[in-house]
């Protein structure tokens, strides 16, 4: 191949083919890991697929194959927030791991028609499966009424498509963070809720409510957030004219930090006067001061049993153990007994 031809288009097959002194059949069994294939064949045909900055045509390869090896990700209000961005990398590094492309399409709205076209873009693609990263009950609503052609995989707890499902257990999450509160002899503790149609923020509302009336301590209504350090701070504001309580489990790591931001900005110390514990272990969460004491969810295992049951229906792996994970309370320097 001359360096006009290299200059003109991209490197073919045949030109891998010619340069390794082999047949394009026997290029095509390397790049499917043939097992017929030599060793030594195989390093030579690679080594030039280097040379040449060789990448295989996807397109190409599904029609002869009838397999993509694309994994198609629908995902709504992926956003900023940690949860959902998290889900999507681990889905990602998994997929790769396991020698699968990701494409992914995001919701800009969660209403029926937005999830069909969503969802029929991912198949105009030649997905093999699809992993379902939505927040919004009313999303798995839509999809159950749907007809999906491919195998999918759920990450949220809904109730409904128990058999597509992988998640973290929210709720148990929820309950370590209220009973850590407690055995630290906490009995006046405030929840800052989540937005209240996101499935894991009623999750762990519903935890926090079961932990307390399971040590018969007195509940209060939680106060429903946006996830934001915004809404934290303005919480936190308005709980210091109340300070009839002397703890508070946040539903999420950035509505904790503006919490502490507002206390400290009254003058309230953290933990001395009131402790904070938040949800999620963001990679900020140890450098809060004090260092956040909040619930870890393992993003990396559920992203791998994700792939893992994805590709166990697809049928090119073998189904991994339980869909339930459970998350783990991370103790910091922002919980301590109270000094009233």
């Amino acid at each position: 191949m001359t360096t006009e031809t290299q200059k003109t288009r991209a490197p073919s097959i045949r030109d891998v083919a010619r340069l390794a002194g082999v047949s394009h059949q026997t290029v095509s069994r390397v790049l499917n890991q043939h097992p017929s294939i030599r060793e030594s064949t195989k390093q030579r045909v690679l080594e030039v697929m280097e040379e040449l900055q060789y990448r295989p045509n996807r397109a190409a390869r599904a029609l002869v194959t009838s397999h993509s090896r694309t994994i198609g990700i629908l995902a709504a209000a992926s956003g900023s927030y940690y949860g959902p961005a998290s889900s999507i990398h681990a889905i990602e590094d998994a997929a790769r791991d396991a020698g699968y492309y990701v494409t992914v399409s995001n919701l800009a709205a969660t209403d029926s028609g937005s999830i069909e076209a969503a969802l029929e873009h991912l198949m105009s693609q030649a997905v093999e499966g699809v992993v379902v990263i939505a927040p919004q009950t009313r999303v798995f609503d839509a999809i159950a009424d749907l007809s999906i052609s491919v195998p999918f995989v759920t990450m949220q707890a809904t109730g409904r498509l128990a058999d597509h499902s992988l998640w973290v257990d929210q709720i148990a999450g929820a309950r370590l963070a209220t009973r850590h509160l407690i055995e630290l002899g906490h009995r006046s503790i405030y929840h800052l809720a989540g937005p209240q149609d996101w499935i894991e923020a009623e999750a762990r509302m519903r935890g926090f409510l079961d932990e307390l009336n399971a040590q018969d301590v007195p509940t209060t209504a939680p106060i429903l957030g946006d996830w934001t350090a915004d809404f934290g701070y303005r919480a936190g504001r308005e709980l210091v004219r109340i300070r009839d309580f002397t703890a508070v489990f946040s539903s999420n790591d950035q509505m904790a930090l503006g919490l502490m931001h507002a206390f400290r900005d009254a003058g309230i110390d953290v933990p001395g006067d009131i402790s904070v514990v938040g949800f999620d272990d963001v990679p900020e969460a140890r450098h809060f001061w004090p260092p956040l004491t909040t619930v870890r969810q393992d993003f990396a295992e559920l992203g791998r049993r994700c792939i893992g049951l994805l590709l166990s229906s697809i049928g090119d792996r073998v189904a991994p153990a339980s869909g339930l994970l459970t998350p783990e309370l991370v103790v910091r320097g922002s919980t301590a007994p109270p000094s009233f």
